[in-house]
């Protein structure tokens, strides 16, 4: 009795090991099937595991802002040529493409190189070319803020943004070019704060340049003068210059 106890529970043990065997596999299964978008991150059932295998985030958390402008510049001057091949693109699977080929791109330093000329160009009346740069911007971002959400390594969302993208629902795409359009809006208001800045720049180095004794700006000295003085000076009449200050020591 015991010995056929013993053969019975081999059996079931065999039988579960089985099932185990097949659950296994259909997880596996399911987990290379899983799409790698942000919908399903917070749908009951996404596997944990999956976001695990991606390549971590790279992180700048410990940079200070100063080490990031000179990390950024050194990034610029050493891509330039890729910076400028991808801000040009037109087409988003061109964009995907050299992103792939040239992945060291998929950064928060390619934004932030681009914002830069963007705003130069805009100072410059470029502005197709500025609000064509500002679209491939807007991409970047979106790429490097899928990565944050999904805690992963912003290379491994290319695929997953450029699909979405071209296959957008309504709400996707507006939300997309809303972005843009407020994007595009505040690289226009910050040319024109740095181009007022630069005029107000030039206005006091040539006041540096007028000034005389003591330190007097003589275009300042003249404005402040009595209207009657100012029409002396301006037509240079001695004669009256002398008669005017005659009758104000009265």
């Amino acid at each position: 009795a015991n010995l056929t106890g013993l053969q019975e529970a081999l059996k079931e043990l065999e039988k579960e090991s089985e099932n185990l065997k097949q659950v296994d596999e259909e997880l596996k299964k399911k987990e290379k099937k899983t799409p790698w978008n942000i919908d399903t991150i917070s749908k009951p059932g996404f596997a944990k595991t999956v976001i695990n295998k991606r390549p971590s985030r790279p992180t700048d958390e410990n940079l200070t802002e100063e080490e990031k402008e000179i990390r950024m510049k050194k990034f610029m001057k050493e891509h330039e040529k890729e910076l400028k091949h991808y801000a040009m693109l037109r087409k988003y699977d061109d964009s995907r493409a050299y992103l792939k080929a040239h992945n060291y791109l998929v950064s928060e330093d390619t934004a932030n190189c681009l914002v830069i000329w963007c705003i130069n160009w805009e100072m410059e009346q470029k502005h197709d070319l500025m609000q064509h740069v500002a679209h491939q911007i807007i991409c970047m971002q979106y790429i490097l803020e899928l990565a944050k959400q999904l805690e992963c390594d912003p290379r491994a969302c290319l695929d997953m943004f450029f699909t979405k993208i071209q296959v957008a629902e309504p709400e996707y795409r507006a939300s997309f070019e809303e972005e843009l359009r407020q994007f595009k809006e505040r690289i226009v208001r910050r040319a024109g704060e740095k181009l007022e800045e630069a005029v107000k720049e030039v206005e006091e180095e040539e006041r540096q340049k007028r000034l005389g004794p003591g330190g007097l700006d003589p275009i300042e000295v003249f404005e402040s003068l009595p209207d009657e003085l100012r029409k002396c000076f301006e037509s240079q009449n001695i004669a009256l210059l002398q008669e005017t200050v005659a009758k104000m020591n009265e």
